[in-house]
């Protein structure tokens, strides 16, 4: 069984401690290892555990902790203590998501690099607090308005979530954006026994700082890589901060041969730091007949299934971003173009399949396998799937 990795990957280190840690105060704890030193939240279940570690460990190393009075302050504060000049972060589940979409799309616009985290139960509405779910992905996506940059992480084990929650404040603070790192509740409070990753590369990414003249300073005039530097508080540059389309003097602007090359540059800036994004796992895809695609807790899942498969003499393999956005999806038909069948296995009524069904090559068949009523999909099921599919019985 072949197994590749495209995760930009922390290398753990002979002298790091192994011990048995909790999936959502993984998150916590890769937080902090990474440099963030301000957390505002309003607790729900199942991410209340990242703010009471939080809560805990933020004092420890000159940090700030608050409880806001709901979501959007929480969102709100995280902003204006990244812009601040801190790595900030919130963390949150479904409802608390909605409600953090409009400064969401605010940071996203204003380019305020922070942290948010989702920790996914069973909804719509209030739903299911105490069941997993995987139904904001593409809420993640798109749950704010209007054309947006957004990068989002999916890990799928309490390493992981350790790894790539550091990995996202590295992300937020180089490309600076908010960036979201969706796991499930199954996962939030998963115990493992794991050692921790070494961070140091993402501790030691910090966003690019404004230098220069004060009066030549232009907040929104990018550099090669379509990020402009950032005025760091009371360095003497002037800044003004809005949601509305700015010039790169950063006043607001509706002159369309202006609008338009701010937002491609918007948009643009994640396309062009791809290599820095992009990250997933895939299991003898490029010899497979039927390939799974599944992320988080599903992820662990297909993984068995496909191993056993394998042993079966079924040619299966596994595609799961961690990664989710921007979907890698170069990488996904270059590794999967051998393939006649998909299998999304996903714990909601069908939102990944929707970006496979897109990224799949012609002729390709994709089949949903789907559960919203708060419980896993097992191996069992996948491997049921894949036989369907492939007309075994």
């Amino acid at each position: 069984m072949t197994v590749q990795q495209n995760v930009a990957q922390a290398t753990p280190t002979i002298n790091l401690p192994t011990i048995n840690l909790q999936g959502n105060h993984a998150c916590a704890l890769g937080a902090v290892a990474a440099g963030c030193r301000f957390y505002a939240g309003y607790p729900i279940t199942p991410s209340s555990e990242v703010a009471e570690r939080l809560a805990k460990e933020l004092p420890k190393v000159g940090g700030v902790f608050l409880q806001m009075e709901d979501e959007i302050a929480s969102i709100a504060a995280t902003l204006g203590a990244s812009m601040g000049g801190v790595k900030a972060m919130t963390a949150t589940s479904g409802p608390g998501f909605s409600l953090k979409q409009e400064n969401l799309g605010y940071g996203m616009k204003a380019e305020i690099p922070c942290v948010v985290v989702n920790v996914m139960r069973g909804g719509p509405s209030t739903g299911m607090p105490t069941r997993p779910a995987q139904g904001d992905l593409m809420q993640a996506r798109w749950g704010t308005h209007g054309d947006h940059p957004v990068v989002a992480l999916t890990p799928g084990s309490v390493e992981e979530i350790y790894q790539q929650t550091a990995r996202a404040f590295a992300l937020s603070e180089k490309l600076r954006i908010p960036v979201i790192v969706l796991f499930d509740e199954s996962l939030g409070h998963l115990e493992e026994t794991i050692t921790l990753p070494d961070v140091t590369e993402y501790e030691n990414t910090i966003r690019k700082w404004a230098t220069g003249k004060p009066e030549d300073y232009k907040p929104y005039k990018a550099d090669a890589d379509g990020v402009p530097p950032m005025a760091r508080p009371g360095d003497g540059y002037r800044v003004h901060t809005t949601g509305l389309i700015v010039a790169e003097g950063g006043f607001p602007t509706q002159k369309a041969d202006v609008v338009a090359p701010v937002m491609k540059r918007l948009l643009d800036k994640i396309e062009i730091n791809n290599d820095l994004v992009e990250s997933f796992e895939d299991i003898d895809c490029q010899d497979a007949e039927v390939v799974v695609v599944a992320l988080g807790i599903v992820g662990r899942s297909a993984k068995k299934a496909v191993r056993e498969l394998r042993q079966q003499g079924i040619k299966a393999g596994l595609f799961r971003p961690i990664t989710l956005w921007p979907f890698p999806t170069k990488s996904f038909r270059a590794l999967t173009k051998k393939a006649k069948y998909f299998v999304v296995a996903e714990m909601n009524a069908g939102q990944l399949i929707l970006e496979i069904g897109a990224a799949k090559v012609d002729k390709q068949s994709v089949s949903g396998l789907n559960r919203y009523d708060g419980e896993p999909i097992s191996p069992s099921l996948i491997k049921q799937a894949v036989k369907e599919v492939l007309g075994h019985e």
